[in-house]
């Protein structure tokens, strides 16, 4: 299985992943063995989200509004690193 995407939704009283992977098969829907898989794929995206925040995270969008929404880029990849330094 590979990690596509990793969404974060901080609410006051849980927060919820949401984990979005592709895979060749796998155990079925609701079985604990899926959700053991499915939190370790969670598990490594948030280690890597952390990482990349440690080694520096661009603006790169605001939403304009009081209520406000920044969007931070922070990659993995050493090439892509550099594109944001860059912006």
């Amino acid at each position: 299985m590979q990690l596509q995407r990793l969404v974060i939704d901080l609410r006051s009283e849980e927060i919820v992943l949401r984990v979005l992977y592709k895979s060749q098969g796998g155990p079925n829907p609701g079985t604990k063995a899926r959700t053991r898989v499915v939190a370790e794929l969670a598990r490594s995206g948030l280690e890597q989200a952390l990482e990349a925040l440690e080694a520096g995270a661009g603006c790169v969008g605001t939403s304009g509004f009081t209520t406000r929404e920044d969007v931070l880029l922070a990659s993995t990849s050493p090439s892509e690193a550099k594109l944001v330094k860059g912006a």
